[in-house]
C-alpha cells in the first residue's frame, strides 16, 4: 500500500506524539505502508515546521533531522507538471492529487477542501487510513 502523506499530517506527527499522524509515521517506519512524497511536499513540510508560530514549539534542528529522515523513509518522486483532473477547493493542494494519482497511491490528509473530494478520489483522513492498515503483528 502507498501513501501521499499531506504536509498537515507530517507536521502534526512532530507537534503531537500522541495522535494519529503520529502513529501513521510510526507505521511507516516499520514497512507498514509506502510513503510517497516529493520535493514540493517536502519543501511544504520544512516551511511549515519553520513558520514562527510553529518554530517556537520545535527545536530547528529536530527539523532539518525530521525531513532529511523523511526524505530517507519516502520513495521521493517528481513532482507532476500538469494539473490533476480532479481539483480542489484549495489550488495549492493540487499537487498532492496530481501525485498521488500519478503514484496510485491514497491521499492522507486533514484538510477539508481534500477530505470533500472522497467520491472522486482515493483520500483519507489519518484516523481512516490508520484504522484501515493490518494490525500489527
Amino acid at each position: 500500500m502507498r501513501a501521499v502523506l499531506d504536509a498537515n499530517v507530517l507536521v502534526s506527527a512532530v507537534l503531537s506524539r500522541t495522535g494519529a499522524p503520529a502513529l501513521l509515521v510510526e507505521r511507516c517506519a516499520l514497512g507498514d505502508f509506502d510513503l510517497v512524497a516529493s520535493e514540493l511536499l517536502l519543501g511544504e513540510v520544512e516551511r511549515t515546521l519553520r513558520a514562527p508560530k510553529i518554530r517556537s514549539r520545535i527545536d530547528g534542528g529536530l527539523v532539518d533531522e525530521y525531513v532529511v529522515w523523511l526524505r530517507v523513509l519516502a520513495d521521493v518522486e517528481p513532482d507532476v507538471e500538469t494539473p490533476p483532473l480532479i481539483r480542489s477547493a484549495d489550488p495549492g493542494d493540487d499537487y498532492l492529487i496530481a501525485l498521488a494519482a500519478a503514484q496510485h497511491a491514497t491521499l492522507v490528509s486533514g484538510d477539508q477542501h481534500l477530505l470533500a473530494l472522497r467520491a472522486a478520489i482515493p483520500v483519507r483522513s489519518p484516523r481512516e487510513f490508520l484504522d484501515a492498515l493490518p494490525d500489527q503483528p
